[in-house]
């Protein structure tokens, strides 16, 4: 069994995304307590799930990021005009 690919994860929609890790999560809780009662079978599973979390959530991470990019070139270009507009001079004498 190979490791998950990154490109499997960017190709999810944002509400599979979020199902992907909650699931993966479960997963990893659901190994751990195999592990601690003994019943572990494959420990390289292990592995596999947390990476798999790191992939999801890096995703999810660099599509905020990407929002948040986006959200601030929006109010840009409102607040460079709030900017340039003149604004009056006060005189000092």
């Amino acid at each position: 069994m190979s490791l998950p690919k990154i490109k499997e994860a960017r190709e999810l929609s944002d509400a599979a995304l979020a199902e992907q890790i909650l699931a993966a999560k479960r997963q990893l809780m659901e190994l751990r307590l195999q592990q601690a009662t003994g019943r572990m079978d494959k420990p390289h599973l292990f592995k596999h799930a947390k990476h798999r979390v790191a992939q999801l959530m890096t995703v999810e991470r660099e599509r905020q990021i990407a929002a948040d990019a986006e959200a601030a070139e929006k109010s840009a270009p409102a607040k460079e005009t709030a900017d340039s507009a003149p604004s009056p001079e006060v005189s000092q004498e």
